[in-house]
C-alpha cells in the first residue's frame, strides 16, 4: 500500500511539473484528488487493511494529498503569473506614440457651395424654399410659359413618368407654386436636385443641382436685378468681381440675360481659366414674363419681379477650380479631403 501511494504521488508531481496550462492542472487535480481520483480510490480499499495499520495508512494518504495540493497551488500561481506577464507584454502601451485620431467627415463641395449661396441671399432678406423633385408637367412647363410644342419638352431632354408627370428639369416650378399662394411680396431662393437627359461628361450630368431666385413686389426693375446679382458675385467670388449682362432668351422672363463675372483668377486680363476672355458665364436671369404672372394669379400691371437661376455644380467647379464635374460624384476620399 505504501509503495502504491508513493508511486501515485510521484506520478502526480511529475505531471504537475510538466503541465503548461491552468486547464491541465485542473485535470490533474480531478485525476488524483477527485471523487473518482487515484487517492480516493486508494482510501476506499482501507477495508482490506488490518485494523491496527489503518491509522498509519490514513496518515500517509493525507500526507500525499497535502503534498499534491501544495504543488498544484504552487504550479497554479506560477502559471497565472507567467500568463499575466505575457498579457502585459502583448498589451503594452507606448505613451510616446501619437494618439489615434478620429476620422471626422465634413461637408461635400456642393454642400459647402450651397451653404455659401444661402448665407448670401438670406443675408439680403430672402427665404429658402424647397419643392418636389417629381413634378407636374403643368408647373414644370406650362406655368413657366413653355407651350406643349416647345423643344425643351422633347423626351430626349426630359424624363417623363407619364404625359402629365416629369422629373423636374429646373427648380423654377417652386417659384410658380409660391406665386400661386398669392402671398406677396416674394423674396426667395429654391435650391434642389434637377434632372435632364444629358450624357455624362466633364460638364454634364443627368442629375445635378440648381439654385433659382425670385423677387416679386411693386416697382421692381432690372436695376434691382443687376444690383442684387452684382452683390452676390462679389460675396461669392471676391470684392473686386465685376458683372456683365448679355441679352438672351428664356420663355419665362422678358427681357432675359446671361450674366458673366470677371475672372477671379486673372482679374479680367485673360487666362487659361477664363479661356482668354477675362469673363466667366455664371447664370441666367431676367424680369418675370407678364404671362407667367397671369397664369399664377398675379396682376402684372401692379407687380413686377425678377428671377435668376444658377447651377450649383458650376459654382463649386469655378470656386474650387475643379475641371471635371464627375469628380463631385465619384466619392473619391482623396478628392473630397481637399475641401
Amino acid at each position: 500500500m505504501k509503495e502504491q501511494l508513493e508511486k501515485i504521488k510521484e506520478e502526480a508531481l511529475k505531471q504537475i511539473g510538466v503541465s503548461e496550462g491552468l486547464e491541465k492542472l485542473n485535470d490533474i487535480r480531478v485525476a488524483y484528488l477527485g471523487k473518482k481520483g487515484e487517492l480516493t480510490t486508494l482510501l476506499k480499499s482501507m477495508k482490506d487493511v488490518a485494523p491496527e495499520d489503518r491509522p498509519k495508512v490514513g496518515q500517509l494518504v493525507n500526507e500525499a494529498r497535502a503534498v499534491i495540493e501544495s504543488r498544484l497551488e504552487e504550479a497554479k500561481t506560477a502559471l497565472a503569473k507567467k500568463a499575466r506577464e505575457e498579457q502585459l507584454k502583448r498589451e503594452v502601451i507606448d505613451v510616446t506614440l501619437p494618439a489615434k485620431k478620429n476620422s471626422v467627415g465634413h461637408s461635400h463641395p456642393n454642400t459647402i457651395a450651397l451653404e455659401a449661396v444661402e448665407r448670401i441671399f438670406v443675408g439680403m432678406g430672402y427665404e429658402v424654399v424647397e419643392g418636389p423633385e417629381v413634378e407636374y408637367d403643368e408647373y414644370n412647363f406650362t406655368k413657366l410659359n413653355i407651350p406643349p410644342n416647345h423643344p425643351a419638352k422633347d423626351e430626349q431632354d426630359t424624363f417623363y413618368i407619364n404625359k402629365d408627370i416629369v422629373l423636374r428639369t429646373q427648380t423654377s416650378p417652386v417659384q410658380a407654386r409660391i406665386m400661386e399662394t398669392g402671398r406677396l411680396p416674394i423674396r426667395m431662393i429654391s435650391p434642389g436636385r434637377v434632372f435632364r437627359s444629358d450624357e455624362v461628361d466633364a460638364t454634364h450630368s443627368p442629375s445635378f443641382h440648381q439654385v433659382e431666385g425670385l423677387v416679386i413686389d411693386k416697382n421692381i426693375t432690372f436695376s434691382d436685378l443687376k444690383g442684387t446679382l452684382a452683390e452676390f458675385a462679389k460675396e461669392m467670388f471676391g470684392a473686386e468681381t465685376k458683372v456683365k449682362f448679355r441679352p438672351h432668351h428664356f420663355p419665362f422672363t422678358e427681357p432675359s440675360a446671361e450674366m458673366d463675372v470677371s475672372c477671379f483668377k486673372c482679374g479680367g486680363k485673360g487666362c487659361r481659366f477664363c479661356k482668354g476672355s477675362g469673363w466667366i458665364e455664371i447664370l441666367g436671369c431676367g424680369m418675370v414674363h407678364p404671362h407667367v404672372f397671369e397664369m399664377c394669379g398675379i396682376d402684372p400691371q401692379e407687380y413686377t419681379g425678377f428671377a435668376f437661376g444658377v447651377g450649383l455644380e458650376r459654382i463649386a467647379l469655378l470656386k474650387y477650380e475643379i475641371d471635371d464635374m464627375r469628380l463631385l460624384y465619384e466619392n473619391d476620399i482623396r478628392f473630397l479631403k481637399q475641401f
